[in-house]
């Protein structure tokens, strides 16, 4: 059996196992997310965000995923999604209003899908299955 969870994972579309390893790969990350709990911090990285960010030891593109506010590319460098409502907060967003971004669909057509069910599992089970080489 692998300890790489994400590894038997990787062919479902948009799905990363916050492991061992996914832990340890966003460590400062995430650390940077709960240092936002505090208003002063709040109030700093608002201020100054790429300052701030430099006083985390994060990969550079760690730190451009977090000015760019890409949710699923910080979730692939190892945010947990938890830490990262924390950044949503702090702009002042829900974390329905996050969830949708993370989609690509805008606030009224998430709701309106989670109404519906959520995503059609067509497509969506494997990325294998998108592929043309059948």
């Amino acid at each position: 059996m692998t300890t790489d969870y994400n590894e038997q994972f990787k062919d479902i579309p948009g799905t990363i196992v916050f492991d061992a390893n996914q832990s340890r790969l966003g460590y400062h990350l995430n650390m940077f997310c709960m240092s936002l709990i505090k208003a002063e911090n709040r109030k700093a990285f608002k201020d100054d965000e790429l300052s701030y960010l430099k006083k985390y030891p994060m990969t550079n593109e760690q730190r451009q995923s977090v000015l760019d506010r890409d949710l699923n590319r910080m979730l692939a460098l190892g945010g947990n999604i938890y830490f990262l409502a924390k950044i949503g907060a702090c702009d002042g967003l829900s974390f329905q209003q996050m969830a949708a971004s993370m989609t690509g669909l805008t606030l009224e057509e998430y709701k309106q899908m989670m109404l519906e069910g959520g995503r059609s599992i067509q497509g969506n089970r494997k990325i294998t299955e998108n592929t043309n080489d059948k």
